[in-house]
Formats: C-alpha cells, sequence, structure tokens
C-alpha cells in the first residue's frame, strides 16, 4: 500500500473509531435510565386481570379503561369492548366490532362510545353492549370520548370537536381550530367543567366552549409556538386536564404548566415545563411528568413545587395518577411504579408484563385499574399490613 492510500486508510478508520465512540456514547445517554433496587415499604396485590384486546404497542393509541361505578369497561384495538365486574373482574359482556379502535371508552348516561381508526364514532349500550349507532366523525380520534347529558364530544387528530347527540349520534355542532404544519401523534380528551366543554389543540391553545351551543366562551394561548423550524414550534396539548372546582391544569409540549380559571381562561399561575402527558390533580397537589421523563409534583394553590423524581428518565412513564397515599405511573417496559405523594419517594414497584404501559391508569374507589399496550387489563388494592387491634377502642361500661 502506497503512501497516500496509506494516510487515507488511516483517516478514515480514525473517523470511524471516533464516530463509533461518539454514538456510541449518544446511544449510552438515549437508552432508558436502569431501574434501581429500594425497599418496598407498600404492599400492592393484584385481584385479577383479563384480555381486553390484540396488541396495540408502539400505536400510541387513546384506550383506557373506564369506569361508572358498577363497572369496569374497556376497548383492545382489535375492536372488543368488554364490561367487566370491578370487584372480581368477570366479563359481564362482550361485543367485538368488526373494525380496529383508536380511543374510548368513554362512559355515562347508560352508553359506551368509542372511535375507530376508519373515522367512526360507534355508541354501545352499558347494560348489554349492544350497538346503537355507528356515526363518521371525519378523522380518526385519539381522545377519548367525552359524554355529558344528552350530548358525546369527540375530538379527531385534525384539531375537529364534534357534538353529537346521544341517542342517535346526529350531528349537533362543529368546532374546527387550524392545524400546525407538524405535530405529534395524539389528542388531549376533552373534559366538561359545569356546562362548558375545555379542549386543547395542537396550536397550543385551549378553547372553551358552551356545552348545547358550541360557541366559544374563552380561548388562551397555553403554549405559544416558539422557534424557526416546524420542530421547533411543536406546541400541541396532547395531555390529560385536570379540573378541581372551578379551577383547570393543563400543560403543553415546550410550553407551561398552567391554572387557568375554568369560567373565564384566566391564568392563575403557570411555570415552565414541558409535558405531552398533561397534568392530575387532588386536593393539595398538581402532577405531570415532563418530556424527558422527570416526574414533578406542585402544590396545587399556587405551582410551587413540592418534589421531583428522576429515576424514570426516559423510560416514558405514563402521567401519574393519585392512588391511595401515592402517585402511580407505568413505563415503556410494563412496570408499574408507585411514589410517596409527599415526597416523591418510591414505595413500591411491580410489572403487569412486558408489554409497555401507555394509557393514563384508571382509580375508582380503592381499586387501581391498569391496561398495556399488550391488551391486558388488570386489578389492584393496596394490602394494609398493620395488625389488628386486641383491645376495644373504648372502654366497656364505663371504666
Amino acid at each position: 500500500m502506497n503512501n497516500p492510500i496509506r494516510i487515507a486508510a488511516l483517516i478514515v478508520a480514525t473517523m470511524l473509531v471516533a464516530s463509533c465512540g461518539m454514538f456510541g456514547d449518544k446511544d449510552e445517554e438515549l437508552k432508558p435510565m436502569e431501574l434501581v433496587k429500594f425497599d418496598q415499604t407498600l404492599k400492592i396485590k393484584k385481584i385479577w386481570s383479563a384480555s381486553v384486546g390484540s396488541n396495540a404497542e408502539f400505536l400510541r393509541l387513546g384506550l383506557r379503561p373506564a369506569g361508572d361505578g358498577s363497572r369496569i369497561y374497556a376497548a383492545g384495538h382489535d375492536g372488543s369492548v368488554t364490561a367487566f365486574n370491578p370487584e372480581t373482574g368477570k366479563q359481564i359482556w362482550r361485543n367485538k366490532l368488526e373494525t380496529k379502535l383508536t380511543a374510548g371508552p368513554g362512559v355515562a348516561e347508560g352508553r359506551v362510545v368509542v372511535t375507530s381508526q376508519d373515522g367512526y364514532a360507534i355508541a354501545l349500550d352499558a347494560a348489554t353492549g349492544a350497538e346503537q349507532w355507528r356515526v363518521e366523525i371525519e378523522g380518526e380520534s385519539l381522545a377519548r370520548p367525552l359524554i355529558k347529558d344528552d350530548t358525546v364530544i369527540v375530538q379527531t387528530i385534525d384539531n375537529r370537536l364534534e357534538a353529537l347527540y346521544l341517542f342517535d349520534g346526529r350531528k349537533r355542532w362543529t368546532l374546527v381550530q387550524s392545524a400546525p404544519a407538524l405535530t405529534m401523534r395524539g389528542s388531549a380528551s376533552p373534559i366538561v367543567v359545569g356546562q362548558t366543554v375545555i379542549a386543547g389543540f395542537d396550536t397550543g391553545r385551549i378553547i372553551a366552549a358552551d356545552l348545547d351551543t358550541g360557541t366559544i366562551i374563552w380561548e388562551s394561548l397555553l403554549s405559544p409556538p416558539k422557534g424557526r423550524s416546524d420542530l421547533d414550534r411543536l406546541s400541541d396539548i396532547d395531555g390529560s386536564f385536570a379540573a378541581v372546582g372551578q379551577d383547570l391544569y393543563s400543560s403543553g409540549y415546550q410550553g407551561r404548566l398552567a391554572a387557568l380559571a375554568s369560567e373565564s381562561g384566566q391564568v392563575l399561575w403557570n411555570r415552565e415545563i414541558s409535558s405531552y402527558s398533561g397534568v392530575s390533580a387532588d386536593w393539595n397537589s398538581v402532577f405531570t411528568v415532563r418530556d424527558d421523563g422527570e416526574i414533578v409534583a406542585l402544590k396545587r394553590i399556587n405551582g410551587n413545587e413540592i418534589w421531583r423524581n428522576a429515576s424514570l428518565l426516559r423510560r416514558e412513564p405514563t402521567l401519574p395518577v393519585p392512588f391511595n397515599t401515592t402517585v402511580i405511573v407505568g413505563d415503556l417496559e410494563g412496570y408499574l411504579h408507585f411514589f410517596s405523594n409527599i415526597d416523591g419517594e418510591p414505595v413500591a414497584r411491580l410489572r403487569l408484563g412486558s408489554k409497555a404501559i401507555t394509557a393514563v391508569p384508571l382509580v375508582m374507589a380503592n381499586r387501581l385499574y391498569v391496561q398495556s399496550d399488550g391488551g391486558n387489563l388488570a386489578a389492584y388494592v393496596v394490602v394494609d399490613d398493620r395488625p389488628k387491634r386486641t383491645q376495644p377502642d373504648v372502654a366497656e361500661d364505663g371504666s
């Protein structure tokens, strides 16, 4: 080999080694954080599990369990919609719809509503599972349908908010927002406060509309787009809303987490936190997960930080949900993580299965219901291991 060729080969080899090291370091940085062992101080017990449909991994669908107080309802991507006894997991009914499902179920007023991949909203009877109606909504929906009184609200991924009559699916009103050139896959599920529907859009805007007419009551730009490129200007509101009393909580990607007055849209406080998972809340705290996987707890009244936990970085944790004295999240490897709602320290961990958990867990009464992307649904309770009292709380005969 002559000198020029040898020198060229040496340069190429050196560049390859350097690039391998460089990309290796980057790959290492992008890996999900390894789980660390800890002393579990809370005992969690699985009380039943069931299958709700085929594998929906990597699809980022809006399928999560819902309850009406007496039953748990779940939908699978393969078209299965099932009602379960929440105590035992016994199947009450199942309807296999001939379509792929993308969001739901929404449950209220004796109806169960899901949306399909081919752009339909489908209503079932909550008592029997019989199909009541099926109407076209002109687009795919990844937001759970909202049922309030005689109205069903569905939101499609092209920024269209549709109101349908609950009893026959006829269109009641439509609200359309412009869509940016680039958006993330997902939609924030609308919520209702009083008679006002509140929805978030890919423009970073929150809109409150009258439930009966669709008239816009107020608008708030929660996450103003920033930067020059379409990627930099992503400002989607795709995560869950939370409402406590008349206060509304929301977050946006590459934007802010804020508390707003639901009757006016006035911002009560805000913090620079980027999240595409949204917000959950109890009477004292607001919980979110940053886009890097860090879990954050804030004071509900003023937004002051209470704690942070970075143990799940890059593990794609779900939105933290208050449960008992903890907040619970699922992750990309099927683990459920329980953190103290007081200081954010881990108190328990278990695994539902090998498939990711991207659906926000459901808490109903004293039970936790979790659906994996693999189509498994499981119910959990906290086990009280405290020793039972052997003495009466009140002395007998007044002694």
